[in-house]
């Protein structure tokens, strides 16, 4: 087959066109500042960050239980550097790590997520650009609600490298990819290989979309006869992002999963998590499979074909179980439909073009659909911004974490607390380590116990004394006792409701040193003496 004659680039965009761009990416960095989603990842996330702000060390072992002793979470390749550029970047400033990554990084990936959408709708709508990308950036903040929609995964949760990858990385990889396949240029190649690097930096789930993703495009391109152009562009997309795997297991050992959730999203429940259902659902699926009759011709609607083509192979029910046995990575399986550049594809549904002769009714069409899919995305989804979407609206810039366990966590950090771990309700130890990398605990968050083996007395010691601040069991003295001296407990912090822990910690041995008012009132205990 003769592969297609490179089409002339899109015409380049107009100055009130960029300008439009530009004001709308300033103003969602803007909203990043007011909206917060507390995550249980943010320990590990924006804990690193603090780590390194506060210490100026890179922690390459575990930092969570240990003093960058206990090896690191064997799931974890240390390929993701965007944590400790937080960090350097608050070292730098100086200012708090999680200021910086809350305050500094995060409006300006804002900023860069959305011109990277921006970019692709471009380059890739043979009509009306600015109404798609209008229509994919309401897409972005009205549809999320569930824990793997994509607007979960955009400002809530930008400053996660996941989060960056899939709202920036994959649209700017789509776009040079097409520009490679285009102009076959050095410069777009470069940035291929640059953004793979990138990808990398952020999150090791690009070593498992990004080579889903250039498939779909290398399998567009094999058809019209371009291997040789779909080779080169794979090598520079892929070598990186994989090769960096590979030689980082090869150093460190073996990569296991047991850090990973142990649940497999089958293809119907992965469209129901990420594409959802219903009225949104139904537009999904038309941008899915309609994106390659609604991008422009040659090139953009190649790839968008592909990616169609491939995604829907992948929803076949039983071809992600066969991967997820093939690879052992069934656990983040669920993240395949995010090769998609799903905004994107939203966007292009109002590009539909009607046969008539009246250049009015032809974009009145376009407005209508971007009118009514905004609409169904207003009735029908649940928006970024409501308590549903596990996010809290604030009437100033906040940290992204509850303000009262803010505030304890500060608390504890400001009294004259003896040596040895904290012991203190799960949340406050959570929420602890994103205060301060100084105040150690006993318990960041029991998902990471996996990681060392969870009929040891390492882990089984830290859930029993977790629970026990909790309030949740109530378990003999002498097993209370015998976890606080094997883990090294130096303070223990429980609420005044859990009567049972407080007059436990005083029969222990532990006297009372501080004490905290309501709302969350708190008492907290060191050893007497």
């Amino acid at each position: 087959l003769a592969g297609p004659a490179p089409e002339p680039a899109a015409p380049a965009p107009t100055a009130l066109q960029s300008a439009y761009a530009l004001l709308v990416s300033v103003g969602v960095a803007i909203s990043s500042l007011f909206i917060a989603r507390n995550t249980p990842d943010d320990v590990y996330y924006v804990g690193k960050s603090v780590w390194v702000a506060e210490r100026d060390i890179v922690p390459l072992n575990d930092f969570l239980f240990t003093e960058n002793v206990a090896p690191a979470m064997g799931s974890q390749p240390p390929t993701p550097s965007i944590e400790v550029f937080a960090g350097a970047l608050g070292r730098v400033l100086g200012i708090h790590g999680a200021s910086a990554t809350w305050y500094v990084l995060l409006p300006a990936l804002a900023v860069l997520a959305i011109l990277a959408l921006w970019r692709l709708v471009h380059r890739w709508a043979p009509r009306r650009p600015v109404l798609a990308f209008s229509v994919a950036v309401a897409y972005l903040y009205l549809v999320a609600g569930a824990d793997a929609a994509l607007g979960t995964f955009h400002l809530p949760r930008l400053y996660e490298g996941k989060g960056m990858f899939v709202s920036a990385v994959i649209p700017l990889m789509w776009l040079y990819l097409t520009e490679w396949f285009d102009t076959r240029s050095r410069r777009s190649l470069l940035l291929v290989f640059a953004l793979s690097v990138t990808a990398a930096g952020l999150t090791t789930t690009s070593a498992i979309i990004l080579p889903m993703l250039v498939g779909a495009a290398g399998l567009a391109m094999l058809l019209v006869g371009r291997w040789k152009d779909a080779l080169i562009g794979g090598v520079a997309a892929l070598a990186y992002p994989i090769g960096a795997i590979v030689v980082s297991r090869l150093v460190l050992g073996g990569m296991n999963a047991t850090g990973a959730d142990d649940a497999f999203f089958d293809a119907e429940y992965t469209y129901r998590r990420t594409l959802l259902v219903g009225i949104v659902g139904v537009i999904s699926g038309l941008a899915l499979w309609c994106g390659p009759l609604l991008a422009r011709r040659r090139t953009p609607a190649l790839l968008a074909a592909g990616a169609t083509l491939t995604m829907s192979v992948l929803l076949i029910p039983g071809v992600l179980e066969v991967l997820g046995d093939l690879s052992g990575i069934s656990v983040v399986l669920w993240r395949v439909p995010w090769l998609l550049a799903l905004p994107a594809l939203i966007g292009l549904l109002c590009t539909v073009d009607v046969p008539s002769p009246a250049p009015l009714l032809r974009g009145a069409v376009g407005a209508v659909l971007a009118a009514a899919m905004v609409a169904c995305f207003a009735l029908w989804a649940t928006p970024m911004w409501s308590p549903v979407s596990w996010v809290q609206t604030h009437d100033r810039p906040t940290w992204k974490l509850p303000q009262q366990r803010q505030k304890i966590a500060f608390w504890i950090k400001d009294q004259d607390r003896p040596d040895g771990l904290l012991l203190a309700p799960s949340v406050i130890m959570r929420t602890s380590l994103i205060v301060t990398s100084e105040v150690r605990v006993v318990l960041p968050r029991d998902f990471y116990l996996v990681e060392y083996d969870l009929n040891s007395d390492f882990a089984k010691d830290r859930l029993l004394l977790a629970r026990f601040a909790d309030g949740r069991i109530q378990p003999p003295k002498d097993e209370v006792a015998t976890a606080v001296r094997r883990v090294g407990v130096g303070t223990i912090c429980v609420y005044n409701g859990n009567r049972y822990a407080r007059d436990t910690v005083v029969d222990l041995g532990f006297e009372e040193f501080a004490a905290r008012k309501g709302p969350g009132a708190m008492t907290c205990y060191r050893p007497a003496g």
